[in-house]
């Protein structure tokens, strides 16, 4: 049977003493967590190791000795470090002991205890402590078989380590009679700047929290759900993305501690998303006030509606006449022309009557901008959604007389084959019809067919319109939702210190000699980035088309209205 010894590598220059760690009999392995070097009283030992175990919930006990002789080694101390088997008990005992000529460790086990000792083939790997503890094992999603039996147990190996933190608290300068080598054995890591962060952020998360349910308590009253303010909340997207943004400051200023890794990184995440939106938002923001751009932008602004709406007037001149050669119906040619004509003479006259409080409203919104770069955008998103609000109102007039017309004639033809629609059962029953009902449906079958070409035109115009404002929203609630998303203390932490997130790990043989232990080296396979952005990629709502391409093409047909990508109140984890 192979025994694999996980050995500190922090603890190659310790004194001789006894190892303590921790016993996994399912993995027949050893995890060396520290080396207690001579002297010390073993009584004294056990107690603190009790209280190690009570604190840690680790099974932690003595496993073996440590020699560390740059001379050869004395027959006493031999004698003595066997000794010390029968006073602390454990089968097998692990000796670990300098060879003299090598910069490596020799390791044999002993057992007394056993009626019928048996020859084991040792394993020494190294491993680096601190990593080791820092890091956060992400065992493969699609595990199976073989390999998520390797994954459990190298989690095991992990787990014990970082759950023995408590057990590196104690450094070779404190003034006790347990003296301990281990990977802060020179001195335990403090930053003074941390400690003043961590005590200045309780009351300022306080504080924070308690303007927050201020605010929470606002947005929830009756006040906001009167028709107006409730329509305007539902439908705006920089409503929308407040709340969102609300709820992130709600999770990272709440003082309640992180109950697991995947939590701690989560307000990680939040915390860095946040900051860096806010910090591209005021750069923005300073960007546009700065050589006077927002009076530049608001006197660009109205040119650009007025050739939009005599773009469009010259398309419907286009649409009144004989576009691309086809024969329209006349008389609803017109009436649909000059219909959608009077629509663009209301949008011009509205533009106009706005047009001299156009820069001191985009002076406003441009301080919207130290909100975050999110608030920005979705204000931008709102703003194109009012500037194309008559290609919205055309696309719904084309696409409701279309529709009419398209239901219309399969109602009719389901009539010349003697069918009808059971409303009730939800499906198509035969029917018997009367001579002046078929002479009717004919009439009204010819109608309709003659005058769908001139509607479908329309359609076909304005829904290509309505599209490409629907692609340029969907591009910015796509760049809002990425920003939203996006790990990016994750990704900073596996582009600085990438042991932190630990998709595995690999081992590289030092030493491999005949008659002795195979040693190995353990190193830790960082997480791939898309996999940091998979397993950390923060809830968001989602800002992707609900249906399918055979779905959104059968709508088109259809005339069915095309709502923007955006679904309001949903949310995407």
């Amino acid at each position: 049977m192979v025994l694999k010894v996980f050995f500190p590598s922090c603890c190659s220059s310790a004194d001789s003493g006894i190892l303590i760690g921790r016993w996994i009999s399912e993995q027949n392995s050893a995890v060396i967590l520290a080396v207690v070097h001579f002297p010390f009283i073993p009584v004294q030992v056990k107690q603190y190791l009790g209280e190690v175990q009570r604190v840690t919930k680790v099974g932690v006990s003595v496993l073996g000795s440590w020699s560390n002789s740059k001379q050869e080694k004395e027959d006493s101390l031999s004698e003595f470090l066997e000794d010390l088997g029968t006073i602390f008990c454990h089968e097998p005992w692990i000796q670990i002991s300098k060879e003299g000529d090598s910069k490596f460790w020799s390791c044999s086990t002993l057992q007394k205890h056993s009626k019928n000792p048996q020859e084991e083939e040792i394993i020494l790997v190294y491993y680096d402590q601190r990593k080791v503890m820092l890091s956060h094992l992400h065992p493969p999603l699609d595990t199976a078989g073989q390999r998520a039996e390797d994954a459990s147990k190298l989690s095991a190996i992990f787990d014990t380590v970082a759950r023995s933190r408590v057990l590196f608290m104690t450094d070779r300068y404190d003034e006790g009679p347990i003296k301990l080598t281990h990977w802060q054995s020179d001195g335990v890591e403090a930053s003074i700047i941390v400690e003043l962060m961590k005590q200045a952020s309780v009351p300022a998360c306080m504080l924070l929290t308690f303007l927050l349910s201020l605010l929470s308590g606002i947005c929830r009253s009756r006040v906001l759900k009167f028709w107006p303010l409730s329509f305007l909340w539902s439908k705006l997207s920089t409503c929308e993305q407040l709340g969102h943004r609300l709820q992130h400051l709600q999770v990272i200023s709440s003082t309640k501690k992180a109950q697991n890794q995947n939590q701690l990184m989560r307000k990680a995440n939040i915390f860095v998303s946040l900051l860096i939106d806010v910090a591209l938002g005021i750069l923005l923001m300073s960007w546009l006030y700065r050589k006077n751009r927002i009076g530049h932008l608001a006197d660009t602004l109205i040119p650009v509606a007025d050739h939009v709406a005599e773009e469009l007037q010259d398309l419907l001149q286009w649409l009144m006449g004989a576009p691309a050669g086809l024969k329209m119906n006349r008389a609803l040619d017109q009436v649909l022309g000059r219909f959608f004509l009077y629509h663009i003479h209301l949008w011009i006259s509205y533009i106009h009557l706005l047009s001299p409080f156009i820069e001191m409203i985009l002076w406003y919104v441009g301080l919207s901008a130290c909100l975050g770069l999110t608030v920005a955008l979705c204000i931008l998103s709102d703003i194109i959604a009012l500037l194309t609000f008559h290609i919205y109102c055309f696309y719904v007039y084309g696409a409701r007389l279309y529709c009419l017309k398209i239901y219309g004639l399969s109602s009719l033809w389901r009539l010349f084959r003697g069918k009808k629609w059971n409303v009730l059962r939800q499906r198509v029953d035969s029917c018997s019809y009367d001579l002046d009902q078929l002479f009717i449906g004919t009439l009204l079958f010819t109608i309709l067919l003659f005058l769908l070409p001139t509607t479908a035109l329309y359609y076909l115009v304005f829904t290509l319109l309505r599209l490409l404002v629907v692609i340029v929203q969907g591009l910015i609630h796509l760049l809002v939702d990425l920003i939203d998303s996006l790990p990016l203390y994750s990704l900073i932490l596996r582009l600085c210190r990438s042991y932190r997130l630990a998709a595995g790990v690999k081992f590289r043989v030092l030493e491999q000699q005949d008659g002795k232990p195979l040693r190995l080296l353990m190193q830790i396979n960082p997480l791939s980035y898309g996999g940091v952005v998979q397993t950390y990629r923060l809830p968001t709502y989602s800002c992707y088309p609900r249906d399918s391409w055979a779905s959104l093409c059968k709508k088109l047909f259809l005339g069915e209205l095309i709502y923007p990508w955006k679904h309001k109140g949903e949310k995407q984890n």
